[in-house]
This record gives structure tokens, sequence and C-alpha cells, in this order.
């Protein structure tokens, strides 16, 4: 997704850090041995987006300079679970990527990405894509829904009897249409034409399409001052990136690929839960992250998720 939401209110990883913040694959199916006995053979090639690249965590030192990549972001993580080395890993993620940036160069702030597929070659043994929430206007709902979600609080509180707890759904479904399912069908298209892509120029490599943790609660109670959102529009939201999660996992069983599930285990690690815990930070955010987006915590927690599978597949 796109790291830089405006809301209108106010080098690659050491064994030490590895260890001790992370314990990536000491989760109790099998440890880093086992991660590093199913290595796949070529390089790992990283594709995606913010929730890929990390933008906001130390250390930031991607090129270009735009993309917002850390060199603590999952992708930076399994490569050392996997005990690979500098020369067979390359992370082309970038903020702000949608599926066409796959496949075609993206600006940015300050630089020009690369297309991402042009990481990918016969030789590639592990390709991760995590990408789709930018195709949807994730960023742009949630700014749309914030906006909402400051009038109902601002109504409700001189207003009498009962109001509209959902104002930012309201708006997305008018007409009769679903205007977000229309959205995240038109990417689910868009992904399976690039995994094809990505088929045909790594023929031999396992790929992973990643899926997005949880951003919201399945409670909205309680999540207003966090967030801004209406407590329907929690729902809403949440909704909507389980549809999302749920085409990103059908376009890569179609394709033939795995699906890392890093929803299940992101629940109640959420943008509303205590910072102690929480995976997303929320809009004003208290450890270096961009606004709803993960922090370090949640990049370590989707780094266990793709290693988790890439062991299973042995």
């Amino acid at each position: 997704m796109k790291a830089r939401i405006t809301l209108g209110l106010a080098g690659v990883v050491s064994c030490a850090a590895f260890l001790t913040a992370v314990a990536v694959t000491r989760d109790g199916d099998g440890g880093t041995a086992s991660a590093l006995l199913s290595a796949p053979r070529g390089p790992y090639v990283a594709l995606g987006d913010s929730y890929t690249a990390g933008p906001k965590i130390p250390d930031q030192n991607g090129r270009p300079p735009g993309c917002d990549r850390s060199d603590r972001n999952y992708p930076a993580l399994v490569a050392d679970g996997l005990g690979l080395g500098a020369a067979e890993f390359r992370d082309v993620s970038c903020s702000g990527a949608t599926v066409a940036d796959l496949s075609a160069s993206q600006s940015t702030d300050d630089g020009v990405n690369p297309a991402q597929l042009a990481a990918v070659s016969a030789a590639t043994g592990l390709v991760t894509v995590g990408v789709g929430g930018n195709d949807i206007g994730f960023g742009s709902l949630i700014t749309a829904c914030v906006k909402d979600g400051v009038r109902y609080q601002m109504e409700s509180r001189f207003e009498d009897g009962v109001l509209n707890d959902a104002p930012c759904r309201k708006r997305y479904l008018s007409g009769g249409t679903d205007q977000v399912a229309a959205r995240i069908d038109t990417a689910g298209e868009r992904l399976s034409a690039a995994l094809r892509d990505i088929g045909r120029r790594a023929p031999e490599a396992r790929v992973y399409v990643v899926g997005y943790p949880a951003i919201l609660p399945d409670d909205g109670r309680g999540c207003e001052r966090a967030t801004g959102l209406a407590p329907g529009d929690v729902s809403y939201l949440r909704e909507k990136e389980r549809q999302l999660n749920a085409m990103l996992r059908d376009s890569a069983k179609a394709a033939g690929a795995g699906y890392v599930d890093t929803y299940t285990p992101s629940v109640g690690h959420d943008a509303c839960a205590d910072k102690d815990v929480r995976w997303i930070e929320p809009l004003m955010p208290a450890a270096p992250a961009a606004s709803m987006h993960p922090n370090e915590r949640g990049e370590q927690g989707m780094a266990r998720a793709v290693l988790r599978a890439v062991r299973a597949a042995g």
C-alpha cells in the first residue's frame, strides 16, 4: 500500500539484531535449522508495495530513496532466515506500488524505481509478491473514511437520535454499486496476469503472494481515537481488507502459487491494540513506522508467516 497517506489530522540486518529482535524462525515449528534446510535454490526476489518495503522503519537505505525501503522489512528477515547472502537477495519493493508497477517503472518523490519484474529471471528461486492495496485505493479510502468519521463524531455530540455510524460505507455503496469490490475484482485480473509473467520469467521459482495483516480489530468499539473512524466504518474497512486478501489468495491458487496468510496471526495486533503488542501503527504512530502501516514487530510477524510457508513446501 502507499505509505504517504495524507489524513488532514494533526544494511542487511545483523545477525545479532536478527536473533535478538526477530527470532523469526523460532516459532515452535522447526526453528532456524529447518528454514535453512528448505532454502530455495537460486536468488530470492521480493516484490511489493509499502507493506513490504517498511516505510520509516530504520534503517531506510534502499534505492531509490523514495521507495522508503527498510533493511528490517520482512523480505530482509526472510532472506536472513533462509541463510541467503547479499548476492542471493533482491528487494525491489516500493511504497505506492500498484500491480502495474511490477512491469513498468515507478516514479517516486525521490527517484525512479525500475520495473520490479526486471529483477526476476530464470535463475530466481524464490519470489514473494505483496501488492494490491494501492490498486483499490486503500490509502485514499482510509483518508475519506477518517474525514467522514471525524464529522460523525462531531455531529454525534450535538445531535439527538441515532446517526448513521458507517458514513463511509454509505459513500462507497452509493447507487447500489460496491465501488471497492469492483476495484478488487479489477486488481485480481491484473495480478493474475502479473503472476503468469513471473511464471514465464522464473519457471523454477517458488512464488508466494503475501496477504495483508489485520489493520483493524474485529470489534470497532473503542477504536475511534486511534483511527478517527466511525464505529461502523471500522467493520466496513475490515470487511474490504478481508475481500482483498481473499482475492490475493484466489489469484495465487489459480496461478499455482502459494498464499501467505498474515491476517490470521496478526489478529489482536491491529492499529487499535496496545502499543506493546500491535503490528500496525495508528494515525499517530508511537513507533518508527508510517501511519496505518506495519511497524518492525509487524514486519517480523509477516516474516514468520512467509518462512512457515517456505518451510512447509520443503
